[in-house]
């Protein structure tokens, strides 16, 4: 895949705690010049970002339920409306990790489905699976839960865990979704080659916040 392909499905992301007005509004700028996917910032900002991208192709991306998971699914349904009502096309959210590990999956469907619905086909759903807490059968599992739930998107990471994506964990999402949904690796995709590993595994999209440095060919050192 060329550069400029990569960069089409790059969701620009800043989601530190710190993270300042002008620093969200550079990631505005440099998604636009870059033609990146979508900038994922916190709700907060979801407001100020709709009026920096309008106009532009690139969406605005939010997080839900993050970076635990362990909001309710009311809550995570009402931040959804409100994103939504904001300006924002695309919806990352962190699954019942609390409940996907006691085996509750009834409630973890329950919880997906919630913003789903609360989305009402007017935002993109991705789900955060959260891979480094799970075992390979509560990857398979949480993917197939996304699924049946209506989710767009299955993501392997909030960037806050203790790891982040791996080409092996792509490679099983992808299997488990097939076609009909989106994978996205995010966390810990430090360079243009671990961009390109993603997408020959499966990967649709790709969140980092090192983007423009990723793109240029540039190593990111750091965390995730």
């Amino acid at each position: 895949m060329e550069v400029n392909e990569i960069a089409s499905i790059i969701d620009h992301t800043i989601l530190s705690a710190e993270a300042t007005k002008e620093e969200v509004i550079t990631k505005c700028q440099e998604a636009k010049e870059h033609n990146f996917a979508s900038v994922c910032i916190n709700p907060a900002f979801v407001s100020l970002i709709s009026k920096e991208l309008e106009g532009s192709p690139v969406k605005v991306c939010t997080v839900i339920g993050f970076p635990l998971g362990a909001n309710t699914a009311e809550t995570k349904a009402f931040e959804t409306n409100k994103a939504i009502k904001e300006g924002a096309d695309e919806i990352d959210m962190v699954i019942n990790i609390g409940a996907l590990k006691s085996g509750d999956w009834e409630v973890v469907q329950e919880d997906i489905k919630a913003v789903v619905e609360a989305a009402q086909d007017k935002a993109l759903v991705k789900v955060i699976i959260e891979t480094c807490y799970l075992t390979e059968e509560e990857k398979k599992k949480a993917c197939q839960v996304a699924k049946e739930a209506g989710a767009d998107f299955v993501k392997t990471s909030t960037g806050f865990g203790t790891g982040g994506a791996t080409v092996e964990d792509i490679r099983l999402m992808r299997e488990v979704v097939g076609e009909e949904l989106g994978v996205k690796a995010s966390g810990g995709v430090r360079s243009l080659e671990d961009a390109q590993n993603m997408i020959e595994a499966g990967a649709t999209r790709i969140g980092a916040s090192s983007g423009v440095k990723i793109v240029a060919g540039e190593k990111v050192t750091g965390d995730y």
